[in-house]
C-alpha cells in the first residue's frame, strides 16, 4: 500500500453528550496556603494562620577549663609539699632535742671599773671601761664555737659610750668562762650635757641605769656535728652607783636576757 490508512475514532453518535463539571467556589483561604491531607478544615485554617517558625542549629562548644581550678590544684600541691617539710623539720628537730637535751647558755655581768671617764680640752668625752662577764655552757653534749665579728657595747639611755669586742674561743661541755673585755669610746657631740645628765640621775636616784649589748656569731656542734652559724644577742639591765675613775664602781642590779638569729 502505497498510502498508509488514517484511522480515526468513530464518535458513538447515540452516546449522550460530556457533562461539565461544576468549578467548585473559590475558598476563603489564602491561595498560596497549601492544603494538608488526611488533616481536618480546622487543623488547616490552624497551619494557615500560624507563623512559620525557623529551627536554628544548636552549636555545641567544648567546655573550657577553669583558670581557677588549676590555680586550685597547683596551691593545693604546694600547700602539701610545705607541710610535709615542716612535719619532717619538726620530727627531725624533736629527735634532737630528745638526743642533745638543750640548754640556753647563761650570762651574768660581774664587775665593771672605769679607767678614764673625762672631759679633754676640746670638750669631748673619752671612756675607758673594763668590765667581767661569766659566760656558762650548761648543756652535757652541746659545744659552743664564739666565732670573729662580736660586738659589745654600753649605753646610756639612747648613747653609745663604748664598744668592744669577745675574743674568739671554743666552750666545751658544762663549762663556765671568765671574760675580761676592755671596752673604749669617745663623745663628740654635747658631752658636757651628757655629763650633767649622769651626775644629776647620780644625785637624785643613787644609781645610773646602763645597757649591755652583745652581738655575738656562734657555732654550735652536736656531738661531732658542727651546725651552720647563728647570731647569739646579749641585752644586761645594769644599775651602778658611780662613773667615776677615782671610786670603785659597785654593781647594784644585773639583768640578762638571751636570744638568737639565723
Amino acid at each position: 500500500m502505497a498510502d498508509q490508512q488514517r484511522i480515526h475514532p468513530n464518535h458513538d453518535v447515540e452516546s449522550p453528550p460530556p457533562q461539565h463539571q461544576p468549578i467548585p467556589p473559590p475558598s476563603q483561604t489564602s491561595p498560596s496556603a497549601p492544603l494538608l491531607r488526611g488533616a481536618s478544615k480546622s487543623d488547616q485554617n490552624d497551619a494557615v494562620d500560624r507563623p512559620i517558625q525557623q529551627t536554628l542549629p544548636v552549636v555545641i562548644r567544648p567546655k573550657r577549663k577553669r583558670r581557677h581550678s588549676l590555680c586550685c590544684r597547683c596551691f593545693c600541691w604546694k600547700f602539701s609539699i610545705l607541710l610535709a617539710l615542716i612535719i619532717v623539720i619538726a620530727a627531725v628537730i624533736g629527735i634532737l632535742y630528745l638526743v642533745f637535751q638543750p640548754k640556753l647558755p647563761k650570762y651574768t655581768v660581774d664587775k665593771l671599773s672605769v679607767s678614764e671617764f673625762d672631759l679633754r680640752n676640746d670638750s669631748s668625752l673619752f671612756a675607758v671601761f673594763n668590765v667581767t662577764i661569766t659566760a656558762e655552757n650548761p648543756n652535757k653534749k652541746i659545744g659552743i664555737y664564739y666565732e670573729d665579728g662580736s660586738h659589745i657595747s654600753g649605753w646610756y639611755n639612747d648613747t653609745k659610750l663604748c664598744q668592744g669586742s669577745l675574743p674568739k674561743f671554743y666552750q666545751g661541755h658544762e663549762n663556765t668562762t671568765v671574760l675580761n673585755i676592755p671596752l673604749t669610746g669617745e663623745i663628740t657631740e654635747d658631752a658636757t650635757g651628757l655629763l650633767s645628765s649622769l651626775v644629776q640621775t647620780e644625785q637624785q636616784t643613787g644609781s645610773i641605769p646602763l645597757n649591755l649589748k652583745v652581738k655575738q656569731p656562734v657555732r654550735v656542734k652536736l656531738g661531732a656535728l658542727k651546725l651552720m652559724e647563728v647570731k647569739f644577742n646579749v641585752k644586761c639591765k645594769l644599775t651602778v652607783d658611780d662613773l667615776s675613775a677615782s671610786n670603785p664602781i659597785t654593781i647594784q642590779s644585773s639583768d640578762c636576757d638571751f636570744s638568737f638569729s639565723l
